[in-house]
C-alpha cells in the first residue's frame, strides 16, 4: 500500500493517477489531505518532502518519492507491460520530450494564476503574467504540430501529461479558448479525455 500525499486540483497529481490507474495500482493508493500552497508550507507535506509539493508518494518502507516525473516513473517501473515509459530508443527521447513540454505548459500555467491568487493585488506583475502565458501558447502551438501522431489507446507518459495539461486549462483558463486555434489538438484531446484513467482523476475543487 502506497500513500499520496495530494491535492485534487493539482494537475501533477492527476497526472499520477492517470498512471496509477493505467499501471494499475490506482488501488493501492491511500490519499492523504494536504493543504499545498505556494506561500503557506503545510507541515504534514514537508516531513516527508523538503519542498512540501504536491504530489508526493510515501512507499510501504516509509521512504518518499517527490516530482510527478518521478514517481510516475516508479508506477510505471511497477507495471512495464503497460509501456508508460518505452525502451531505450528514439521513441522513449521523443516521449519524455513531450512530458517536458507538458510540464512546461503546467509550470507556465500555474505561475500565471499564482500571479493573480497568491500574490496582493499590490504587487502582481502583468507583464510577468503575460510573459508566461506567451510560453503556454508556445507549448499550444507546438502540441498542435504533434497532435496527428500522438495516441489515444495505449498511452505513453508524453500523451498522459499533454492530456493533464490541455485539462488543466480547461479546468482553470477557460478564458483562454485554446481549442479555437488548435483543431488538431482539440481533435485528440477530445478522444483522449475518454480515456477512463483520465474520467476517473478529473480535477475538483476541495
Amino acid at each position: 500500500m502506497f500513500k499520496l500525499l495530494y491535492a485534487p486540483t493539482s494537475p501533477y497529481v492527476r497526472k499520477v493517477m492517470v498512471c496509477a490507474h493505467l499501471a494499475g495500482v490506482a488501488d493501492q493508493i491511500q490519499w492523504l489531505d494536504s493543504a499545498a500552497n505556494p506561500i503557506r508550507r503545510d507541515d504534514r507535506i514537508a516531513a516527508h518532502n523538503p519542498l512540501a509539493k504536491v504530489p508526493t508518494l510515501i512507499l510501504a518502507d516509509g521512504h518518499a518519492l517527490y516530482d510527478s516525473r518521478v514517481i510516475c516513473e516508479y508506477l510505471a517501473h511497477l507495471a512495464p507491460q503497460a509501456g508508460l515509459f518505452p525502451d531505450i530508443g528514439p521513441r522513449r527521447w521523443l516521449d519524455l520530450a513531450q512530458q517536458a513540454l507538458g510540464d512546461g505548459l503546467l509550470d507556465a500555467a500555474l505561475l500565471a494564476r499564482y500571479e493573480r491568487t497568491a500574490r496582493p493585488s499590490e504587487y502582481q506583475y502583468a507583464a510577468w503574467r503575460d510573459a508566461q502565458l506567451v510560453k503556454v501558447a508556445a507549448c499550444l502551438d507546438q502540441i498542435e504540430q504533434q497532435a496527428p501522431a500522438l495516441a489515444t489507446q495505449a498511452p505513453t507518459i508524453g500523451e498522459v501529461t499533454l492530456g493533464c495539461a490541455l485539462g488543466y486549462l480547461d479546468f482553470r483558463f477557460p478564458e483562454i479558448d485554446w481549442r479555437a486555434r488548435h483543431p488538431g489538438a482539440a481533435q485528440w484531446e477530445a478522444a483522449f479525455r475518454t480515456l477512463p484513467a483520465m474520467q476517473a482523476t478529473l480535477p475538483h475543487e476541495a
